[in-house]
């Protein structure tokens, strides 16, 4: 399941970032990166909620002896960038573990993740994905837009004080 946001009526911003000093526009991604990554933290930690939710259920005893393998494997990584070349992009997603069951085959994180999110014939949808991003969505990006400006303040302040004594 891949969602994408874009943020528009940001214009101009692409050419003042391009004309900024390189502690603020680097190829590690500079303060973009890092504000980018606190945005997503915000939708993991609430997929996580949401997943413990819909996993730690006593009545229901499957649910009840989850290992918790699939909960420590929703992770946040740095993707590739989007196709038009440049820019920053951050993943919220199930990192692949292979674990054995008794009596069955192996089964991995990835798929216990897709049938909990959209159920099968045997098993109703019990969605956690969807629900956080949308709970979380704007809250993601007023955390994006909030560090991004903290970041780029702190780096004016560096530069000014660096070129004071010129």
């Amino acid at each position: 399941m891949k969602v994408e946001v874009k943020v528009s009526g940001l214009d101009g911003v692409l050419d003042t970032l391009k004309s900024l000093p390189a502690e603020v526009v680097s190829k590690r991604g500079g303060p973009v990166r890092a504000a980018l990554r606190k945005g997503a933290v915000v939708i993991q930690k609430q997929e996580k909620a949401n997943l413990q939710a819909v996993t730690v259920n006593a009545e229901d005893p499957d649910k009840a002896a989850s290992t918790g393998l699939l909960l420590k494997n929703v992770v946040v990584t740095r993707g590739k960038a989007p196709s038009s070349g440049k820019g920053e992009r951050y993943l919220v997603r199930v990192k692949r573990r292979v674990y054995a069951r008794i009596g069955s085959k192996p089964v991995t994180t990835l798929k216990t993740a897709q049938l909990l999110e959209y159920g099968s014939s045997q098993q109703p949808a019990e969605p956690w994905i969807r629900p956080a991003f949308q709970a979380k969505a704007e809250e993601a990006i007023k955390t994006v837009e909030s560090e991004l400006l903290r970041s780029i303040d702190r780096i004016v302040k560096k530069l000014a004080a660096k070129n004071k004594g010129r």
